[in-house]
C-alpha cells in the first residue's frame, strides 16, 4: 500500500510517500481501507518531534515510533481481528490511529464508531480529534449549560470550529475570537458576537464570561483570568508557541495552582478518543447541530503541503488528505 513515511523527525520535507507492507488486524484490531485523514495540530508535533515532551510520552526519543504520519481517519472496514465485536468487514467508520496517512490502516475498535450517514468521508475525518476534544472542553471540563456566557478563542480553527457550534447546541450563548479573515466563518457557525483580536482585545471590554475555553494557546493565564467571572471556568486546550521543551504545554501545569488562590477555575485539558465521545459527537452530527467545517482538501501525496498549510494558520476549520 501507499503511506507517508518519515524515518527522522524534522519539517514537512522528512515526509515521503512509499509503497509499505499492508498492516493485518491483530487482536482487538479493525483494519480500516482508509478513504479520507484529517490533518491536525499533534500531526505537526509529531512530524517535527517538537515540543522534546512529547518524545517522553513514548512517541520515540530519536525517531518517530510510528513512521506513518496521520490521526484522524474515516474509510471501511476491510476485516476484524480476534474478539472485535461491534464492527464487522463493510461498516463505515470514523476515528483515531496512528498512521491514518495511507491506503490501509489498523485501529483500536474503541477508538472507532459509525461514521454520521450524513457526512461525507472527507468530513467525517476531520472530526475525531478535533470535535472530540472540543466536547470534552465544552461538557466535561467547562460544563456548559443553558444561557451561560462562553467565550471560545480560536473559533475559526479546528477544534475552535467544533467548540463553537457543540456549545451552542448546549444552550450557551457564544462568543467567537478570531483573525479577520475568519469571521464570516465563526458567524456562519452559530457565534451570538464575534471579536476580531487584530482590532479589539476582548479582555479589556468589560465583558466577564462564565466559560473560556482557549483553543490558540498562545495568551498568558494574568489576560485570560481578567476575561472571566468572578466563579467562571477556563479551560486550555493544547498549548503553541511554547518553547522546543514544553510547547507551551506549562500553561496547563500552571493552570491548577492559578485555582488554589481563586474561587474562578483553571484546567488543561488532556483529551481521550472513545468511541462514546465518538458517538456522541455523532449524535449532535446527525441531528445538525454541529457540521464539521472542511477548508481544503488535499491528495495523499500532497499530505507534507497539507500539514505546511495548517501550520501557517490560514485554515477556516479543518485540512483533509483524500485516500
Amino acid at each position: 500500500m501507499k503511506a507517508i513515511v518519515q524515518d527522522v523527525y524534522g519539517t514537512a520535507d522528512v515526509l515521503e510517500l512509499r509503497d509499505i507492507a499492508r498492516p493485518a488486524a491483530g487482536k482487538g484490531e479493525v483494519l480500516v481501507s482508509v478513504r479520507a485523514a484529517g490533518v491536525e495540530q499533534g500531526v505537526w508535533h509529531l512530524m517535527t518531534g517538537l515540543p522534546y515532551l512529547i518524545r517522553l510520552f513514548g512517541f520515540g526519543l530519536k525517531k518517530p515510533k510510528v513512521p506513518v504520519r496521520g490521526r484522524e481517519v474515516a474509510g471501511v472496514v476491510e476485516a476484524v481481528g480476534a474478539g472485535v465485536t461491534r464492527l464487522k468487514a463493510g461498516d463505515e467508520v470514523f476515528g483515531t490511529s496512528e498512521g491514518s496517512f495511507a491506503e490501509y490502516v489498523c485501529a483500536r475498535e474503541g477508538r472507532l464508531a459509525a461514521k454520521p450517514r450524513n457526512l461525507s468521508f472527507e468530513e467525517a475525518a476531520v472530526a475525531p480529534i478535533s470535535g472530540v476534544t472540543a466536547l470534552q472542553a465544552v461538557r466535561d471540563a467547562g460544563h456548559v449549560t443553558v444561557g451561560q456566557k462562553v467565550l471560545v478563542i480560536g473559533a475559526g480553527g479546528g477544534v475552535g470550529s467544533f467548540a463553537v457550534q457543540i456549545a451552542k447546541a448546549f444552550g450557551a450563548d457564544v462568543t467567537g475570537v478570531c483573525s479577520t479573515g475568519k469571521v464570516e466563518l465563526v458567524r456562519s457557525l452559530g457565534a451570538d458576537a464575534v471579536v476580531d483580536y487584530t482590532r479589539e482585545d476582548f479582555a479589556a471590554g468589560g465583558v466577564r464570561y462564565d466559560v473560556i475555553l482557549d483553543t490558540a494557546g498562545n495568551r498568558p493565564l494574568s489576560v485570560l483570568k481578567r476575561a472571566l467571572g468572578p466563579r467562571g471556568t477556563l479551560v486550555l486546550v493544547g498549548g503553541e508557541r511554547g518553547g522546543k521543551l514544553t510547547g507551551g504545554f506549562e500553561r496547563s501545569l500552571a493552570a491548577p495552582l492559578f485555582s488554589l488562590f481563586s474561587r474562578q477555575e483553571f484546567k488543561g485539558l488532556v483529551s481521550k478518543e472513545t468511541h462514546l465521545d465518538l458517538e456522541a459527537l455523532a449524535s449532535l452530527v446527525e441531528a445538525g447541530s454541529v457540521k464539521p467545517v472542511v477548508d481544503k482538501v488535499f491528495t495523499l501525496a500532497e499530505a507534507p503541503a497539507a500539514i505546511t498549510y495548517l501550520r501557517e494558520g490560514r485554515s477556516l476549520g479543518k485540512v483533509v488528505v483524500r485516500i
